[in-house]
């Protein structure tokens, strides 16, 4: 859609939210392909609802790209597939089938992919956990190839992290950060691999390359709670329920919740599981700091999709009013796929306030604004620059990158 989220004038689905006026896109009003959107991939199936919204007479190609623009290509296709394509073009029927066979193809090719890299670093007795991607398309879906994604993320512990990366090297992968600035011990914002010549890329985190939890993630915590889940026949290690729902939670709130496709999942994952033990979820969220992200993560999908806040934590959200702020603040501008990034202003309150506000949120905005990554690092500085230089320089390149609005 090339950003036309971005070209474009929405007026959310709930009427009390309004979106600030951006360049029509098309000339044309997104409030029903939006609101049909919203409904078609809410895992509560509202029937009624979906069979007036194709009676008003949606714009297809607009339907489409909004649902590639948000990732959820495949939640609209298994609803729609559910309703036997009735009152579905043909023409964009036929284009949402060779998108999803593409989808599935390269599903497939990164779940092999998946299963080398497990067994290579099994045989280096380097421990991992799959998060992400294929792990929360199987447990909020119940398909590992329903929701789309672009990369393998692999939770690592820091100490493994030069052993991980010769032994992705040895996969045939290639490092998009220099070898040399690994074994100098530099942090980049994630370790990033790509196999050249095709689109597998795997993404390796560490206790370290999260910075966007407010407090420091808790890997041997994680480590030792973490399941094996049946991956297309084969067993894979991924996060205990409770730490892949806050994990998602986090990464929702880092990316501001610009796409619908990380509001569902969360949604998903509550409406799927019941037995979600939504004590110890809210004992890992507090553990790091990020009950106020789980709150937001929730609240979206109470918002947008229509699904129930669990009534094990509907007291503590109720309280906090600031997570319903947050909520319609993310949802107004959820609908332009980040194509209309906010001001440096706006994205600094964004933090404090999901860091916990007052002296906590703070602190967070106050890392997060000088823990360089390597965005930051100077050409041919990847071993020897100053730690001290580059969080000193990041500020300035933050506000050059989003405070030219302001």
């Amino acid at each position: 859609m090339a950003r036309a989220a971005s070209r474009c004038t929405l007026a959310r689905t709930k009427r009390e939210l309004v979106l600030p006026e951006i360049d029509p896109f098309a000339k044309e009003s997104l409030e029903k392909e939006w609101e049909f959107l919203c409904a078609a991939v809410s895992p509560v199936a509202d029937p009624e609802r979906l069979r007036l919204l194709f009676a008003s007479g949606l714009n297809w190609s607009v339907v489409l790209e909004l649902a590639g623009e948000h990732g959820v290509l495949g939640m609209l296709a298994n609803r729609l597939e559910g309703e036997g394509y009735a009152g579905v073009p043909e023409e964009a029927r036929e284009k949402l089938q060779i998108r999803m066979r593409e989808q599935h193809v390269f599903t497939l090719g990164m779940t092999a992919e998946l299963f080398r890299i497990l067994e290579g670093f099994s045989g280096a007795r380097i421990e991992t956990i799959l998060v992400k991607g294929p792990v929360i398309s199987l447990l909020a879906y119940g398909d590992s190839a329903a929701r789309s994604y672009v990369d393998l993320d692999l939770l690592v512990r820091h100490r493994d992290i030069q052993g991980a990366t010769q032994r992705m090297l040895a996969l045939g992968f290639e490092p998009a950060v220099a070898v040399s600035a690994i074994r100098a011990g530099k942090i980049p914002g994630e370790y990033l691999f790509r196999r050249k010549g095709t689109q597998r890329a795997v993404e390796l985190h560490t206790e370290r390359t999260f910075r966007y939890y407010p407090r420091a993630m808790r890997m041997e915590e994680l480590f030792a709670r973490k399941r094996q889940l049946l991956l297309d026949r084969r067993d894979v290690p991924a996060l205990s329920l409770e730490d892949e729902l806050v994990l998602d939670c986090v990464h929702g709130s880092k990316h501001f919740w610009e796409r619908l496709m990380w509001v569902c999942d969360v949604a998903a994952l509550v409406a799927r599981h019941p037995e979600i033990d939504w004590g110890k979820a809210q004992q890992a969220a507090a553990a790091v700091g990020a009950e106020r992200m789980l709150r937001v993560g929730i609240l979206l999908g109470a918002l947008l999709l229509g699904t129930k806040v669990p009534e094990a934590i509907a007291e503590q959200v109720g309280r906090d009013r600031r997570s319903e702020s947050l909520s319609r603040q993310s949802a107004r501008w959820l609908p332009y796929a980040g194509g209309a990034p906010r001001p440096l202003r706006g994205r600094a309150m964004y933090r404090v306030n999901m860091g916990g506000g007052g002296v906590r949120g703070l602190a967070y905005l106050t890392r997060l604004s000088l823990s360089p990554t390597d965005e930051d690092w100077e050409e041919g500085a990847e071993e020897r620059g100053s730690w001290l230089w580059e969080a000193a320089r990041r500020p300035f390149r933050l506000l050059r990158k989003y405070g030219s609005g302001e």
